[in-house]
């Protein structure tokens, strides 16, 4: 490439930013590799647009880290005075991404017919005497750059960008609610509050699960305010064809992802989050409200709350003929007993309960006495048979054994998603394998099955004397 032709090109990466990305790697930010000329034109795009955030899912090896790096370069060249803030799962990686962008902005010409950055954003360097690799100035200005993570600190640095790439380091965080929740609290408590009025947030991710940094994004922020964009792109494209043949071709995928198992494979390279695959419950059957069926008897069954972070999940249900159940009813919160027990009786008498299980575990025994007490004092009903029992049974065997069951006869009134919110998500969301937040909502739909279960196998009994 000669002079004339370097000039042309320099001057055109400082308005494009895919040509920045060509001109600095040429061999990689190919003009036949559409994805990453999208890529590039999208953040370039949002970069000027009124969006607030932009997230962006792209299978591994595909550059995104390595663009993500190329746009706080630009960024930075057009505008010196910007503060960017970057995010990555731990210390080591936001600080290795960091250094590369450190390192570009000070590197040093060797071969004429190369632009280096100095060539491209004249006048923009380091501070003198900025050593860290994490927290870093350019020249006549006050720190540009801080890198950090959910263990690392922001405190004192306001952005008017916040990048944060791929959070989830493997199958195992994906699976870890309290791993989730920790990265939201730190997103919402921590890096929000870093950023600037106007300040712009890109996340770039690999979608792991539903509840993801960007799955929670997805489904919270437009509801606060948030103008978000998303990219979704696939490996396989659904006419069967790679998103790079030269990346990665159909054969190498199809062993890479026979190796990594089916869910693995899913959120790596299809952004499919691997907790649909996971989930316990495929899909749960529902009714009509107007067109309910005869009921031989109403029951309910309630699970306390063992703990201060438990839910109490009550299920008031019709049992059928066909022994089946219809959910009438559902009482799914952390409120205390003081409010929950009178709530309780009170949906018991409205719904006319013939009888009422409560498992007596861990206090349930006294809760049973007190909605029983209610009743009797309050609502002046002999209606309802108060049930108390011990659950000995190990929990999580009982959830995975009886979830076929569940799908199959446990009926939810149409809307229920919207009626009871929370249950359906805790009920859509669990995983059989992984740690779960909460399994107090899949126990007692549980106990429905096996509450139900005892009574067809009485009634089988006595059928055969």
């Amino acid at each position: 490439m000669n002079k004339v032709q370097l000039g042309a090109k320099i001057e055109l990466a400082k308005r494009d930013f895919f040509e920045y990305c060509h001109l600095k790697s040429p061999d990689f930010y190919k003009y036949k590799r559409e994805f990453l000329i999208e890529l590039a034109d999208t953040l370039q795009a949002f970069s000027n647009s009124d969006d607030d955030v932009l997230i962006i899912n792209v299978p591994p090896r595909h550059g995104k880290s390595r663009t993500a790096g190329n746009f706080v370069e630009w960024l930075l060249g057009n505008n010196s005075k910007l503060k960017i803030m970057t995010g990555s799962y731990n210390e080591t990686l936001s600080t290795t991404f960091s250094k590369s962008v450190r390192n570009s902005i000070m590197e040093i010409k060797a071969d004429e017919s190369k632009a280096v950055y100095s060539d491209i954003f004249p006048g923009v360097k380091i501070q003198h005497g900025d050593g860290a690799m994490n927290l870093w100035s350019l020249e006549g200005q006050h720190q540009n750059y801080l890198a950090t993570s959910p263990t690392g600190t922001a405190t004192g640095f306001g952005a008017d960008y916040i990048i944060i790439d791929d959070l989830i380091k493997n199958a195992l965080e994906a699976n870890n609610a309290n791993v989730l929740t920790g990265h939201w609290e730190w997103f919402t408590n921590t890096m929000l509050s870093r950023l600037e009025s106007g300040g712009k947030i890109i996340l770039i991710m690999t979608r792991w699960h539903s509840n993801d940094l960007a799955g929670k994004a997805l489904a919270e922020l437009p509801k606060i305010g948030y103008e978000v964009k998303h990219v979704n792109m696939k490996a396989l494209q659904d006419d069967g064809t790679m998103l790079s043949e030269e990346i990665l071709s159909r054969e190498e995928y199809e062993r890479k992802t026979k190796t990594m198992g089916a869910d693995t494979a899913a959120a790596n390279y299809q952004q499919d989050p691997i907790d649909i695959r996971g989930k316990l419950y495929s899909d749960f059957k529902e009714y009509k409200i107007n067109d309910k069926p005869t009921f031989k008897r109403i029951g309910s069954y309630t699970d306390t709350a063992d703990q201060g972070s438990d839910y109490l999940s009550s299920y008031i249900y019709g049992e059928t003929f066909d022994d089946d159940a219809y959910v009438l009813d559902v009482i799914y919160t952390k409120d205390g007993m003081e409010i929950t027990e009178p709530l309780l009786a009170e949906k018991l008498y409205e719904n006319e309960v013939n009888i009422a299980h409560i498992e007596s575990n861990n206090g349930g025994r006294g809760y049973a006495r007190s909605v029983e007490r209610i009743l009797k004092e309050k609502y002046k009903s002999n209606k309802t048979k108060v049930h108390w029992f011990h659950q000995s049974k190990n929990k999580q065997a009982r959830i995975l054994s009886n979830a076929t069951w569940v799908m199959d006869h446990v009926y939810f009134p149409e809307g229920w998603r919207n009626k009871w919110p929370d249950l359906y998500t805790a009920l859509t969301t669990y995983q059989k394998e992984g740690k779960n937040a909460n399994d107090d909502a899949q126990d007692a739909i549980t106990g429905i099955g096996e509450k139900m279960g005892s009574s067809i196998q009485i009634k089988t009994f006595k059928g055969g004397l």
